[in-house]
């Protein structure tokens, strides 16, 4: 049994209403059973939502309090991530899960790779750095291991 984010089974629960319907991952579901979480939605957050990045920093630095996760229009949506990522865990804990398959890039799920947000000239940017998503650091902190869709 593994968790896996909601968007790589068909859910439409990305920022955009979308979802990231995955081959592989669909193909692994014959076979094991996984458990969809959106970790946006369960930290309280709309679908669709505006995009988010992390601050200057980590899903590791959201987690310790050294950065926020802000949204493209300047909403501190940093509690939404970090309680969404506490209830993932939860699920996990209660299931007695040890791997997650995790959308890449994803300011929450992203594993060595996630959004950044800057703020310039008046404007809120989102590029990609290395580091993991909110969701992805605590879950590694938590001895879960972490599978991308790409992984597979």
């Amino acid at each position: 049994m593994k968790l896996v984010s909601a968007c790589l089974i068909g859910i439409n629960c990305r920022y955009d209403g979308e979802n990231r319907l995955n081959d592989k991952v669909m193909k692994l579901l014959k076979h094991e059973e996984l458990i969809p979480v959106c970790p946006e939605q369960l930290g309280g957050l709309p679908t669709p939502r505006e995009p988010s990045g992390i601050l200057n920093g980590s899903g590791e630095d959201v987690i310790d309090g050294k950065s926020k996760v802000y949204n493209a229009i300047g909403q501190d949506v940093t509690q939404n991530f970090t309680k969404g990522a506490h209830e993932v865990l939860k699920i996990a804990r209660l299931y007695g899960i040890k791997d997650a398959i995790l959308k890449q890039r994803s300011p929450s799920c992203g594993c060595g790779e996630t959004q950044q947000m800057r703020y310039e000239n008046g404007k809120y940017t989102s590029s990609l750095v290395k580091g993991d998503g909110v969701t992805a650091a605590l879950l590694k902190r938590n001895n879960i291991r972490i599978i991308t869709e790409e992984d597979l």
